[in-house]
C-alpha cells in the first residue's frame, strides 16, 4: 500500500499558499524548505499524485523520507506548521552535573596542597578525591579538566 492512499495529504488553499511562501523565499531553513516541497508534491487537492519514488528523485529525499512527513501530516491531524517545523522534544536535555558551587569546591580542591606523598594534583588524582567528598557529585577526570581549563587553572 503506499503512503498517498495510507496518508493522505490535502492541502488548504491557505496552506498550500503558505508552503510556496516558503519554498520560494529562501528564508527559512533547509530541511524546513524540503519537507514543504515534499508536502506540496503529496497534495491530492490539486490533482493525480506521482508515486513516492518519483516525488523522492525530483525533491532530492530518500522515498523513506517522503513516508515519513506524510505520516507526520496525518500524526498532527493536518497542521502544516508542526509538519514541516521541527520537532519539540520530547524530554528536556539532562542538567548538567557541574554548577557554580560545584565548580568553586573543585577549583578550591585542584587549588590546595596535594595529599601527603605526591608533588602535585593530577586529574585522576582529584578525580578520586571528588568521588570521597560528600558535597561535590561524582565527576569524570575529563570533566574535571574542562572545568579547570575553563577557568584557566592550572594543575601544577
Amino acid at each position: 500500500m503506499s503512503s498517498q492512499k495510507k496518508y493522505p495529504v490535502a492541502l488548504s488553499a491557505e496552506d498550500r499558499q503558505a508552503l510556496v511562501r516558503v519554498t520560494t523565499t529562501g528564508v527559512r531553513s533547509a530541511s524546513m524548505i524540503r519537507r514543504a516541497r515534499v508536502l506540496l508534491a503529496l497534495d491530492t487537492s490539486v490533482g493525480d499524485v506521482d508515486p513516492r519514488a518519483v516525488i523522492a528523485e525530483r525533491v532530492g529525499v530518500s522515498c523513506e523520507s517522503v513516508r515519513l512527513i506524510s505520516k507526520r501530516y496525518a500524526e498532527t491531524g493536518g497542521d502544516v506548521w508542526a509538519t514541516v517545523g521541527r520537532k519539540k522534544r520530547a524530554c528536556p536535555p539532562v542538567p548538567s552535573l557541574v554548577t557554580g558551587e560545584v565548580e568553586a569546591r573543585l577549583i578550591a580542591l585542584a587549588c590546595s596542597a596535594p595529599p601527603q606523598g605526591h608533588a602535585r594534583w593530577s586529574l585522576r588524582l582529584l578525580e578520586k578525591h571528588v568521588a570521597l567528598a560528600e558535597d561535590i557529585p561524582d565527576l569524570d577526570h575529563s570533566t574535571i579538566g574542562r572545568v579547570l581549563k575553563k577557568r584557566n587553572c592550572v594543575l601544577t
